[in-house]
């Protein structure tokens, strides 16, 4: 066969045989052609816009692929119109306003065909075409490897797009293919994408990977369903829905993502079956907005890279997570905002860094028959109108096993609590909760420990081994809102007799069921089986002093002589003004708000609750009350949040003193995307916008605060000065251990004050070194060594009982 012919071969059964033969162009043997013929196209390149409209069959030699090439210089090179075979041939296009190959109508067969193209599309699929695409190869990096489109179909089988400008594959207009063992890869725009009502994408065993852009998207109404596929390595999100979309994955792996793993908002419905999720940057499932919702069973989330929440739910949209693993990630399941809702049955979430289960800002979270294990809080219930059910789970191996603060009102239920650092559960900030035939074992720290006289209801809730008590009802304190207190029945408590007693808090809290006082119990004494919790009443609020009695109370601190002076001073200024005016004289403007520096356990919050009481004493505030909070109470985990909470913050503060603790922290070194600029922002505002309302002290290690004003010109500008607590000396220390001694009513031997004040020299002075914290614990540990030393006596005498004696110091570390 002649260079640049076309063999027509007639296969009907006539004997009319006029169409055989060999032809000088694919045109004129096309037009030759009828059903049925067969056209071999010689080796060579064809500058022809080709237009199959029967069905016939056309291909290249056998043995020789990619030796024919259809190359116009314009235009559309090969346009499908009937159902044909077309095979074995190379499509090249130019025209970026045309696709390379167009099926246009009928159910043709393309097999073996690799374009090459600068077009439009390298494959165009439209209309009523069904055609069937086996081992074709699209390389397109002008446009669309493969669109199918106006109600087009047909199915994809081992077919690769190796280069597109655009998208991979994209459907729209109603068009429905399939795609089958199909590979999409370096597209600069989605590796999949359908959009536009009716159009509804299907793929099996694809895989989608090195795309910039989202592995695969669907929008506008479009449906998709992928089975057995993979998606990775994309610049963007992996997978993507948006406005009314539904997607259904099955067996399907995405992972190696440096965004959001999924994403989905505006109404989207995504159904996960025995997926799994592994290796994103930001969430692996993203889900916005009213309607929208993702139901995921069998599935599997984990290895993130980055320090976003695994799943994250928002804006009023749904999760359910049926029978799933979340494990490796920063934190696991974050729902925020009314109207959001999340249900996790018999799923496990672990080896989280931070929070595995945190609802906030009104959300609700039901978790059912699920563990969670290895993570720093199990679940926090965080704010006013969040809430939910926790029924029938275990929390194991984690610092705080459930939170609830501000207002959070949850149901807790036959949940188990295993081996938490600190509390198994805690209530502060005017939380609330119900927790019902709850357990906790184990615990570093309390069992149940509810502060700040909130409205928790506990009923047959029960406590074993836990270090520093079973059960601990904190007093509200003056100028909080206690409400009416915890509600407790029929709870038990098993201690072991040689738990720890609880640490002196400043100030002072009341254990239910233990003598009032800094220790509660003596080690020792307790017996193994409590008589169930009631309740401990509120007291209420003491009377208000005057200044004079509080500066008296300050006085009597141990050490801080130049804190003293600077509070005595301040106080004296604003005394002293407070009569000028009274005199009708103009007086000094003083502003009131301070900077603490230094280290842990000198004194900076008691300093800080006597400052606002004695402001109120002088008139300056209403109430004088204290408000401690950190970083992790002004901080939101998204944009808009964070200045809520501020606001609260100050709120609560109001007629009192709003004392920041490690206030540093909101401005990191490296602040990045931090949203603690926010709740800077938003206090320097208030402070300005309602001067009067609250006084503000700020405070943290010395270095780090010179660093946080340095860097914040606008918070320096609303402090008047500056106050430093230095660390307690040896004989300071001493003084606070008698003082600890004489209130609890023991005595220090003949030679105990020399040996502590040895102890105390020689104890390492570290980052974790606590001043007067390790004062008082370290004569709660003499306390411990002395219960443990007299119980072995039978008759011991008030000396052996008062006395404490250097041997019950502890031993430095």
């Amino acid at each position: 066969m002649a260079q640049g012919t076309v063999q027509v071969t007639h296969t009907g059964t006539s004997r009319w045989r006029r169409r055989t033969g060999e032809y000088a162009s694919l045109a004129a043997a096309l037009e030759a052609a009828a059903d049925g013929d067969v056209l071999t196209i010689a080796p060579g390149t064809y500058r022809e816009n080709l237009v199959v409209h029967r069905a016939v069959t056309l291909r290249g030699p056998e043995g020789s692929p990619g030796s024919v090439r259809i190359a116009p210089v314009d235009g559309v090179p090969l346009t499908v119109r009937a159902s044909a075979v077309v095979q074995d041939l190379h499509v090249e296009g130019q025209d970026t306003a045309a696709p390379a190959l167009l099926v246009e109508e009928g159910t043709p067969e393309l097999t073996d065909v690799r374009v090459v193209t600068r077009s439009a599309a390298g494959i165009e699929v439209r209309g009523g075409a069904r055609p069937t695409v086996r081992r074709c190869t699209v390389d397109n990096p002008a446009g669309i490897g493969i669109a199918v489109v106006d109600g087009g179909g047909g199915v994809f089988e081992d077919c690769e797009v190796v280069a597109a400008g655009q998208a991979g594959v994209a459907v729209r207009g109603g068009a429905h293919p399939r795609l089958e063992r199909c590979r999409v890869h370096h597209a600069s725009g989605s590796g999949l994408t359908a959009t536009g009502e009716n159009s509804a994408l299907e793929a099996v065993g694809c895989e989608v990977y090195e795309v910039r852009g989202s592995g695969v998207q669907i929008t506008g109404r479009a449906t998709a369903h992928l089975t057995n596929c993979d998606v990775h390595r994309t610049t963007g999100d992996g997978v993507t829905l948006d406005t009314d979309a539904v997607l259904t994955l099955a067996d399907c792996s995405i992972h190696d993502i440096p965004e959001n793993a999924v994403d989905l908002r505006s109404r989207s419905v995504l159904t996960l079956t025995r997926t799994t999720v592994r290796q994103f940057g930001r969430n692996g499932l993203s889900v916005w907005d009213p309607g929208t919702r993702v139901d995921a069973n069998q599935c599997e989330i984990f290895d993130s890279t980055g320090d976003y929440p695994a799943v994250w739910v928002s804006d009023g949209a749904t999760a359910v997570l049926d029978s799933c693993r979340v494990h490796d990630v920063p934190d696991a399941l974050f729902v925020l905002d009314r109207g959001s809702r999340a249900d996790v049955v018999d799923s496990d979430l672990s080896q989280v860094r931070n929070t595995a289960v945190s609802v906030s800002d009104g959300a609700t979270a039901q978790l059912d028959d699920c563990r969670i294990r290895d993570a720093a809080t199990g679940a926090w219930f965080r704010d006013h109108g969040s809430g939910g059910t926790l029924n029938n789970c275990t929390v194991d191996g984690t610092q705080t096993g459930v939170i609830v603060t501000k207002g959070a009102d949850p149901t807790i239920e036959r949940c188990t609590v295993e081996s938490p650092g600190e509390a198994g559960f805690y209530v502060s900030a005017g939380g609330r909760g119900t927790f019902l035939n709850c357990r906790v074992r184990g615990s570093g720290g309390y069992g149940f420990h509810v502060i700040d006289g909130c409205r928790t209801t506990l009923r047959k809730c029960r406590t074993e081994r836990c270090a520093r008590g079973g059960f601990e009802f904190a007093d509200a304190g003056s100028g909080a809102d206690s409400g009416t207190g915890p509600v407790v029945e029929d709870c038990t408590s098993d201690e072991s007799a040689g738990v720890r007693a609880p640490a002196a808090p400043e100030p002072a809290v009341q254990t239910a069921g233990q003598p009032s006082g800094l220790l509660g119990a003596i080690p020792g004494q307790r017996t193994t089986e409590q008589e169930p919790f009631v309740a401990a009443t509120q007291p209420a609020p003491p009377p208000s002093r005057t200044s004079k009695a509080v500066l008296g109370e300050l006085d009597a601190l141990v050490g801080l002589e130049s804190v003293k002076r600077e509070v005595r001073a301040l106080t004296d200024m604003i005394e002293v003004g407070r009569r000028r005016q009274q005199a009708g004289l103009k007086a000094a403007s003083v502003k009131r708000h301070l900077v603490f520096t230094g280290s842990p356990g000198t004194g900076k919050t008691t300093v800080a609750r006597l400052y606002g009481e004695i402001l109120a004493s002088l008139g300056v505030l209403d109430q004088g009350h204290l408000v401690e909070v950190s970083r992790v109470d002004l901080v939101g985990e998204h944009i808009g949040s964070t200045a809520i909470r501020t606001q609260e913050a100050f709120e609560r503060a109001r007629g009192g003193v709003l004392f920041i603790d490690e206030a540093y922290a909101l401005s990191p070194e490296d602040a990045g995307r931090d949203f603690g600029k926010e709740a800077i922002d938003t206090l320097v505002k208030l402070m300005e916008d309602q001067r009067d309302a609250v006084v503000v002290i700020v405070a943290g290690y010395t270095a780090e605060m010179e660093r946080f004003l340095s860097v914040n010109p606008g918070v320096a500008s609303r402090f008047s000065r500056t106050i430093t607590f230095s660390d307690y000396g040896p004989e300071e220390l001493l003084r606070i251990v008698e003082q600890q001694a004489e209130e609890h009513e023991y005595r220090l031997a003949p030679g105990t004050a020399e040996a502590l004040l040895e102890y105390f020299t020689t104890l390492p002075k570290g980052p974790a070194f606590g001043n007067g914290r390790t004062a008082r614990q370290t004569f709660e540990a003499m306390v411990e060594a002395h219960a443990s030393r007299v119980a072995q006596l039978d008759e011991p005498s008030t000396d052996d009982l008062t006395l404490l004696y250097a041997q019950d110091l502890p031993e430095l570390l």
